[in-house]
């Protein structure tokens, strides 16, 4: 058993998972392209897994308050993620993609939310930054985009599924030796989902910051499409998400000299002015060097959002619910978000190019950053 005050374990879980879901944000578009799926098939195979995670994350969170337990909800999701991963990322054929990446998406979506809630909850019960355990997530991530990107340039995109599976047996390991955090409230009960329900501020919260997640998800789905629409290769895409999430893992581990300075919606609406900036630069660009020198973006954009975001969350959410609550924001930030950017980004990219798709999602942050400033000057906005 760790001791009590380790956050090792935890911080290798973050880092094994989010170096695997890696191959997953980064090179699954690349590997349907190779099996021959079309823009718009691949936005539906991309948004199978926020579809599901709307259903799954919720549950998964509420199954984590009732028991209260993280750390077994976390193993049983691991070990439903290794066995469907082994299938679906074998899999070449439009049908058996949508539905083994359900069964996939299902046991994996909450697998992320579920950690950083417990990296929230051990942050506060140790006095610590949450940003000093969840940067361990974003160095793995940018660790694995490095070097997966390489690995697959050397045996082919099609054996992905080999770094994923290493990848994810580590995860696995990591959690077996996980802290849980003692829950001091009473186990909560189904109909305690009312109060998440009767939260104003969070519900229009929660809307208003899809302007903004969209196109982050959108980015997440065909970035790596667009660096080869522009001439880049599997290895140039790898340098990409690691120059993006090493910057993210450098916001997150100096978040405790920069986080408490304002309020956290201050800097969510500058987060969201950087993403219309960022992606009308994108889309002003011709050479796919250029989105990889500008991916330092990438942390000043998603690391500060999401950081403050989750932060924000757990301070207008009932502490009864505060698992159920952090994968509700999760589903809507990855979920809801991601089938919209997944379907319309597809097919957008399929009709106008991706140059019109970043144009687009320029527009949709800059609204999303406009709408949560007015949320945040009335009364709503004040918590």
């Amino acid at each position: 058993m760790a001791k009590e005050g380790s956050t090792i374990p935890l911080k290798m879980l973050l880092f094994y998972f989010h170096a695997a879901n890696t191959v997953i944000v980064s090179f699954l578009p690349l590997y349907l392209q190779f099996r021959g799926l079309t823009g718009t098939e691949i936005g539906w195979v991309m948004a199978i897994g926020p579809l599901i995670s709307i259903f799954s994350q919720p549950f998964w969170g509420y199954m984590s308050d009732k028991y209260q337990t993280v750390k077994r909800i976390l193993m049983i999701c691991l070990i439903g993620l290794l066995i469907s991963s082994t299938f679906f990322l074998q899999m070449a054929t439009l049908p058996l993609l949508l539905t083994l990446g359900a069964t996939y998406h299902f046991f994996a979506a909450p697998i992320g939310a579920l950690g950083d809630s417990l990296a929230q909850r051990r942050a506060d019960q140790l006095g610590i930054s949450f940003g000093t355990i969840r940067t361990w997530g974003s160095i793995g991530f940018a660790a694995s985009s490095l070097i997966i990107g390489q690995i697959l340039e050397i045996i082919g995109i099609e054996l992905m599924v080999w770094p994923y599976l290493v990848l994810a047996v580590a995860a696995f390991l990591s959690s077996t030796r996980l802290v849980d955090v003692k829950v001091e409230t009473r186990p909560v009960q189904f109909n305690d989902i009312g109060l998440l329900m009767k939260k104003k501020p969070f519900l229009i919260f929660l809307g208003l910051i899809v302007l903004i997640t969209i196109t982050h998800r959108a980015n997440d789905s065909f970035m790596g499409i667009y660096i080869a629409q522009l001439g880049g290769s599997e290895q140039l895409v790898g340098f990409a998400w690691f120059a993006g999430v090493a910057s993210e893992a450098i916001v997150y581990a100096t978040a405790g000299k920069w986080f408490r300075k304002f309020h956290p919606l201050i800097f969510i609406i500058g987060a969201g002015v950087l993403y219309s900036i960022r992606w009308f630069l994108y889309a002003s660009f011709e050479d796919p060097v250029l989105i990889v020198a500008l991916q330092f973006l990438h942390g000043l954009t998603f690391g500060i959002f999401y950081l403050t975001a989750f932060q924000y969350v757990t301070r207008i959410i009932p502490k009864l619910l505060q698992s159920t609550g952090h994968l509700v924001f999760v589903s809507v930030f990855f979920g809801i978000s991601g089938i919209i950017g997944s379907l319309a980004g597809g097919m957008i990219m399929d009709n106008f190019g991706g140059d019109t798709l970043y144009f687009i999602m320029g527009i949709s942050s800059a609204a999303g950053a406009l709408f949560i400033l007015l949320y945040h000057i009335f009364p709503y906005g004040k918590s």
